[in-house]
């Protein structure tokens, strides 16, 4: 068995650190206004529909959670107690490429529906990029961050550091935390209601 060395850690610290740079450069980079129409299909829809495969699913789940919790009627996708979409509603697409075939497809019903449709993404000429109502570009790696991934894999430490799709989910788990933040601004809701809507049976 290999010998933890739990003192350094420093593929852990270094991953850490990798990640708060790729936010805020993100963060930076976000196209305000492209978030405020966001904001905007949000509060003015009937209800939320939210989508996304994988690792970006459960990060689409957990945002429905908190939107529930802000007293927003929300749903997961392909869940069985999911109703049927309208065209009062928004639904919101969490893909990295833009291309997940799944999904894109589901972007393609929810037009055809006539509901609203968000996407997120780091590719906005993408096929879900160029059918969405509302586009949110996250940004991938800069060129210096590119350069540095590509020697770190040559050196055979690519494994210890996160890959690029951990990038894109953890700026979408960041950014949709913060979208909740500002609702809860918007809404004038308090943390005693978002605590009185949480789940009671667990």
């Amino acid at each position: 068995m290999k010998e933890i060395h739990l003192t350094e850690c420093k593929y852990l610290t270094s991953s850490i650190l990798l990640m708060a740079e790729h936010l805020e450069n993100v963060a930076n980079k976000l196209d305000k206004d492209a978030v405020r129409q966001m904001l905007e299909d949000i509060t003015n829809a009937r209800r939320i529909f939210v989508m996304g495969a994988g690792r970006s699913g459960l990060i689409g789940r957990a945002f429905a959670m908190r939107l529930m919790h802000l007293g927003l009627t929300s749903h997961v996708v392909g869940e069985a107690t999911t109703p049927a979409v309208s065209k009062e509603d928004v639904v919101i697409a969490i893909s990295g490429s833009g291309q997940t075939r799944s999904i894109a497809n589901l972007g393609r019903v929810t037009k055809e529906i006539g509901a609203r449709l968000v996407t997120i993404t780091f590719n906005k000429e993408s096929t879900l990029g160029e059918m969405s109502d509302t586009v949110i570009v996250l940004p991938g790696r800069t060129k210096n961050d590119v350069g540095g991934y590509d020697e770190r894999h040559m050196r055979g430490e690519f494994t210890y550091l996160t890959p690029l799709g951990t990038s894109f989910e953890t700026s979408s788990n960041v950014f949709l935390d913060a979208v909740v933040a500002e609702l809860i601004f918007i809404t004038g809701a308090s943390e005693e209601d978002l605590k009185s809507r949480h789940t009671n049976i667990e």
